[in-house]
């Protein structure tokens, strides 16, 4: 379980730079190129910080199970983030944290996420936007834990979601953080 209810999405230099002073363990790097991809996990791991990789976020990395192999083995990942039930499984099977993103937006989408939930029973799941209605639609059918993610502008919005039962917020709001 995450120690930490936010969760920074780092997304450029300067914003790794304000992730790596802070206290907060865990971080997601998205939107980076992967030549770049290297440096910045073998940063975050010399701050003593857990790296989440958002694949499909990186640019030039595949997306799909050989993304995901390079990140666990070669890079020495903490997580993966993903839309790719094969991916959760290789995270599984590889002991790595996966996280599985969803994208709600109506009832098809959902009754979908729910289906694909179930199957792959993913370490995490991430929801976006994060309405804290949300966990109400998705309350007692999932037992994963359920991170909220996605327009989060403030404070209040961060609190609204862990006090609806978010067991975390990721945010790429750097005043936030």
């Amino acid at each position: 379980m995450f120690k930490q209810e936010l969760i920074p999405a780092i997304s450029t230099h300067q914003a790794l730079k304000k992730f790596l002073l802070s206290e907060r363990e865990y971080g997601i790097v998205m939107n980076f190129q992967l030549a770049q991809l290297s440096d910045i996990v073998q940063t975050m791991k010399q701050h003593q910080k857990k790296v989440l990789v958002h694949l499909e976020l990186i640019k030039g990395l595949s997306n799909d199970e050989f993304g995901a192999i390079y990140c666990i083995q070669e890079l020495k990942v903490d997580g993966i983030i993903t839309t790719k039930p094969k991916v959760i499984e290789l995270c599984r099977k590889r002991k790595t944290l996966g996280i599985m993103r969803f994208f709600l937006k109506d009832t098809l989408s959902l009754n979908q996420s729910l289906d694909l939930i179930q199957k792959t029973q993913p370490d995490y799941v991430e929801v976006l936007p994060a309405m804290p209605e949300s966990l109400r639609l998705l309350g007692g059918r999932v037992a994963s834990p359920i991170m909220l993610g996605g327009l989060i502008r403030s404070k209040e919005d961060v609190d609204a979601c862990i006090q609806a039962g978010a067991v975390a917020v990721t945010c790429s709001l750097e005043d936030l953080w």
